[in-house]
């Protein structure tokens, strides 16, 4: 079957990289052509400000965004014909997903690609806290050599110690089916999922008083969101051990950064591994920086050969099934779903009955 003409395609705007484009721009999206070429075609736009944004994305059938400018609800209520945003990422902190939600646009993201690989990234910091691997290497390298092992004494070993995870979706899941490898006993706050999905995964569900109280180790995995925000400040430092370690490769903002320091610095907790900052990247006198305790990586959790090709095929399939009158496999903002002309195509889970 011949290809539709240009003429006929959807537009599905994206903004201009910040990079060099020396390449056609079939060339540097053919991961999302995928599954668009034969719907839509990709133009750039300015991503500068709103209105240069919305200058050249205002009669777009379809958005693809990750990091830059955030799709607001100024843009949201200057887009024309625009049906579906897709999101490159887990969190779709990006946009605004009332406004898009009020104005029956779908928003899409891509929630299960790379679990693994941040699963792994979160265990990776855990065990990096808790053996001191930071400090052990400053020892090391200043010739202070017999200092390492009296640093450890007093450091329990990790069999038996309690992993706490705040929320319970598909990454927490993940570090749990790894912590149990190392001995830990895993419980879990979220009250948006299931005590039985806990329990069927041996995680003990708790409240999050109960969660701050018992945890050994704290790893935090919600999305950002105003109830999410600063959920981990002064008043919860204050109720956890100060052996506790602290694990973020979630969003930095869910963490109240001034008290973390404060945490840290005055011993109501005893360590932080973290990924991501409210500050990306943060300034070089950020006393984290400083501190032998904490260990920091710039947000790669995700980043492997596999993070980037796949999470571009992935939301250009995501588009490219709106553009086509379908469902997509991830909506995040599912109440739009029923006042859209889509077509459901997914097959209705089997598993469970009426009224659950």
């Amino acid at each position: 079957m011949p290809d539709k003409k240009k003429s006929d395609k959807k537009k599905v705007a994206v903004q201009l990289p910040a990079v060099a484009r020396e390449a056609a721009v079939s060339e540097r999206y053919s991961l999302e052509l995928e599954a668009l070429a034969s719907v839509a075609e990709i133009v750039e736009v300015d991503g500068t400000d709103a209105d240069a944004f919305l200058s050249g994305a205002r009669d777009a059938d379809a958005l693809i965004v990750s990091w830059g400018i955030r799709i607001n609800q100024q843009i949201i209520n200057g887009l024309d014909k625009c049906v579906v945003i897709g999101v490159g990422s887990v969190g779709v902190d990006m946009v605004d997903v009332d406004a898009a939600t009020e104005a029956g646009i779908v928003v899409t993201n891509v929630p299960d690609v790379f679990i693994e690989e941040v699963a792994d990234h979160t265990i990776m910091l855990l065990l990096a806290c808790a053996r001191r691997v930071k400090l052990m290497d400053k020892i090391v390298k200043q010739g202070d050599w017999y200092k390492g092992r009296p640093a450890l004494n007093h450091i329990p070993r990790l069999w038996g110690q309690t992993l706490g995870l705040i929320s319970f979706g598909n990454v927490a899941r993940a570090v749990a089916r790894r912590a149990k490898v190392f001995g830990l006993q895993v419980i879990a706050y979220d009250p948006y999922v299931s005590e039985l999905k806990m329990t069927g995964e041996g995680v003990e569900p708790v409240s999050f008083s109960e969660l701050l109280q018992r945890s050994d180790y704290l790893s935090v995995h919600p999305g950002l969101n105003e109830e999410t925000r600063g959920m981990l400040s002064n008043e919860q430092f204050a109720q956890m051990k100060p052996s506790a370690v602290v694990i973020n490769c979630g969003r930095g903002a869910v963490i109240d950064e001034a008290a973390l320091i404060t945490a840290l610095e005055d011993g109501k907790i005893a360590a932080a591994g973290l990924d991501v900052l409210e500050k990306e990247p943060p300034d070089l006198d950020n006393p984290l920086m400083q501190m032998d305790n904490v260990v920091l990586t710039p947000h790669v959790a995700s980043a492997t050969t596999r993070m980037r090709p796949e999470t571009r095929r992935r939301v250009g399939r995501e588009v490219s099934l709106v553009l086509s009158g379908k469902w997509p496999m991830s909506c995040v903002n599912p109440t739009v779903l029923p006042k859209v002309d889509l077509e459901r195509w997914q097959p209705y889970p089997m598993d469970r009955g009426p009224n659950r």
